[in-house]
């Protein structure tokens, strides 16, 4: 599928989907809980349902009850998957399963499409050796798909965390090993992500004790409870309508999104502000009225997700923007550096590669065929810069929206945009 954008005025009231990351975490708890847990408003998505498969595949009983996820857990027993695990597009699930079938006597595969099978897990394999867990990449490529093998006794390692999802793989299911475990972690990024998994091991009553973000130490022999949840808005996702807003001719609110949650890319707020952007939380929601932005720096370290939409704003900004400390994005569903860089200068950017991010100077955008390479966020992003591009932007394999946001397509129509898919 394409998206097909024409240069348009956003205006009204939407509510966000849920999150994704919320979302992910909650069934993989759920899985290793004992009894029937209820997740309210989840994310119905290609990665959380790739999510919902995998654990299934450990014994967990899912029912969807509509607005609400049944997900009978089992009991901090997962089962040895009878075929391979394949996650489909989702790193998150494929980072946190690696870690339950180290809870397993046997041996677990798990692999993903060709975009994951490009994506180093390498750092999570060692530290699941460490600790004494057959875990190795099938193609010696230090990337999926994996074999791993049970069952997780304890002890002490260390993990090269600038992807957080390893140390949240770690953390999640540590709790259930023979004995406490000792985790160090190293340049670790994404801290707002171990964050989260963090509140999630608080609400569950996990025992374990830290040191800063770099160090912990996590009981062994513990349990999941059972539980009801209500999975917040994503903010990642809400950040394509953020910026769409704050850097044209647009006004919107956005509702459903929690500042009191431990999501990085709500920080994308106070970074447009900081570019000069009129964002005010009222009763309604969040209200963003577009006005001239101001180039900035930019550090992205806790928010590699928001490099697409960001550099889209940096052509809009006046003067030069620089996205930094964010060399993390390379290794995402694509290299976000480098496709942005490209797919942007077909639309008449004047952007340049860094090492660790990009540097965007302000400039006049012609609608052109670009194309998202398979990543969502590019798609997305895409789409963004298509509506304040003068002319026609075709958007090609504009379907990996669905990973993480299915409506988005829609939600641009109902705001007013000249869009079609085709």
């Amino acid at each position: 599928m394409d998206i097909i954008v024409n240069q348009s005025t956003l205006k009204g009231t939407i509510t966000i989907p849920g999150s994704k990351s919320h979302t992910i975490r909650a069934v993989v708890i759920a899985t290793l809980a004992d009894g029937v847990s209820e997740i309210d408003a989840p994310l119905v998505s290609g990665d959380a349902l790739s999510c919902v498969r995998g654990c299934q595949a450990f014994g967990a009983k899912f029912v969807d009850k509509g607005d609400s996820w049944h997900i009978e857990g089992t009991g901090g027993q997962p089962k040895l998957p009878s075929d391979i695990i394949d996650v489909g597009n989702s790193g998150t699930t494929m980072n946190f399963l690696i870690g339950t079938a180290s809870l397993v006597n046997g041996y677990t595969v798990l692999t993903g499409d060709a975009q994951i099978k490009r994506r180093p897990v390498q750092p999570l394999l060692s530290s699941l050796q460490m600790l004494g867990i057959t875990a190795h990449s099938a193609p010696q490529t230090g990337c999926p798909p994996v074999v791993v093998k049970g069952t997780l006794q304890g002890g002490y390692t260390e993990v090269k965390s600038k992807i957080s999802q390893y140390l949240s793989s770690l953390l999640v299911n540590a709790p259930l090993a023979e004995s406490d475990t000792e985790i160090k972690a190293i340049d670790l990024g994404e801290k707002p992500y171990v964050e989260m998994t963090l509140s999630w091991l608080d609400r569950q009553q996990i025992k374990y004790e830290r040191e800063d973000l770099t160090h912990f130490w996590v009981k062994g022999q513990q349990a999941y409870r059972a539980f009801r949840y209500r999975i917040p808005s994503d903010f990642s996702s809400a950040t394509f309508f953020i910026c769409a807003a704050a850097m044209s001719n647009c006004e919107l609110i956005l509702q459903g999104l929690d500042f009191g949650d431990t999501q990085g890319d709500k920080g994308v707020v106070e970074l447009l502000r900081h570019m000069g952007a009129d964002i005010q939380l009222t009763d309604e929601g969040l209200h963003i009225r577009g006005r001239q932005l101001q180039g900035a720096e930019l550090d992205l370290a806790d928010m590699p997700d928001a490099l697409p939409a960001l550099a889209v704003v940096g052509c809009l900004a006046s003067g030069e923007t620089q996205l930094r400390n964010v060399a993390h994005a390379r290794l995402k569903e694509t290299d976000r550096i480098a496709t942005m860089r490209h797919e942007l200068s077909l639309l008449g950017a004047d952007v340049e590669e860094l090492p660790d991010g990009l540097l965007i100077r302000q400039s006049h955008l012609t609608g052109a065929t670009v194309d998202s390479h398979h990543d969502h966020r590019l798609a997305m992003a895409l789409a963004m810069a298509g509506l304040v591009a003068t002319g026609t932007t075709r958007v090609l394999n504009a379907e990996a929206v669905g990973v993480t946001f299915p409506e988005f397509p829609a939600l641009l129509q109902k705001l007013g945009a000249v869009v079609e898919m085709k």
